[in-house]
């Protein structure tokens, strides 16, 4: 992909010249990429309707450039992170779990 191709979240625009969908390593490089900056983009984005703005412009961005064939899969780890960081919708996990078990 030439540098032209690149958009501002560092994936290739949808359309393209070129090819514009990634390969799957590719597409784990841009949701790891992700979930190292949701601290960041949590921390610059001071209200909750910037953060899911922001969120989900980069949720699109990378569906965008996904295999049809991976788009399930794709979608589903995309949820489970913005879950996790509150800005998609269901049950997280907040059960304490015992270092040691209790004696019978």
């Amino acid at each position: 992909m030439s540098s032209s191709n690149i958009g501002p979240l560092g994936l290739p625009f949808p359309g393209a010249s070129g090819n514009p969908v990634m390969d799957e390593a590719e597409v784990d490089a841009a949701i790891a990429r992700l979930e190292l900056d949701m601290h960041d983009l949590q921390h610059r984005h001071r209200d909750l309707f910037s953060y899911a703005n922001a969120w989900a412009e980069r949720y699109d961005a990378i569906m965008a450039v996904t295999p049809h064939g991976r788009r399930e899969v794709v979608e589903k780890r995309l949820h489970r992170i913005g879950v996790r960081w509150g800005v998609a919708t269901g049950p997280r996990m907040t059960m304490q779990f015992p270092a040691l078990k209790n004696p019978v």
